[in-house]
């Protein structure tokens, strides 16, 4: 069955090569730290990503979607850049600008949820829910790694992202049921 959703196809072709690039990074993010409980929690979130975009190709297969091929060259490099760059630019800036990512790609998946929906899908709202409530996982993971750091009100003034501002609406402390979380970030912040 073929997907008459352009912007479905591509967001899934997006979040495929995406979670490539989120992956290489941790991998350089792990290996710049030197706390091992720290390296074992990137790591553990590096392995989510790539759970991730096994998951997203499983879907796509099911639809005929291949990835994108512009994507994928474009992922890669910017996932191994950010990964060699974690090794020269301190512990503050890979915190939070893994964070500032994670917190958008939370709503990714409720977004693809809804276009599914649209089209009379339902098959994949479980799993698209618990991918973007994971990505919320890694987003306070972060969060709460840079809460007290002196640079984090500077960081948030210019990017938006912190303490006091996510780029989605997910409470962990007060998440919706998959049927009511089709509600979540439908004013993109």
């Amino acid at each position: 069955m073929k997907l008459q959703h352009p912007k479905l196809v591509q967001l899934l072709q997006l979040a495929y090569s995406a979670e490539k690039a989120a992956a290489f990074a941790y991998i350089g993010h792990a290996g710049s730290v030197k706390n091992r409980d720290e390296k074992v929690a990137i790591r553990k979130i590096e392995l989510d990503e790539w759970q991730h975009r096994q998951t997203v190709l499983s879907i796509m297969r099911q639809y005929d979607i291949s990835p994108s091929r512009y994507f994928e060259i474009k992922y890669h490099i910017l996932g191994r850049i950010i990964s060699a760059s974690c090794y020269v630019i301190g512990w503050f800036m890979p915190y939070y600008f893994a964070g500032r990512l994670e917190s958008g790609n939370v709503c990714e998946y409720f977004i693809m949820m809804r276009y599914f929906n649209e089209i009379g899908i339902s098959d994949h709202d479980s799993v698209l829910y618990e991918m973007g409530i994971k990505e919320k996982e890694h987003e306070v993971y972060f969060q709460k790694g840079l809460q007290n750091n002196r640079l984090l009100p500077l960081f948030e003034k210019i990017f938006g992202w912190g303490n006091k501002g996510s780029f989605n609406d997910v409470d962990l402390a007060n998440t919706s049921s998959v049927e009511e979380s089709k509600g979540y970030c439908k004013h993109p912040k």
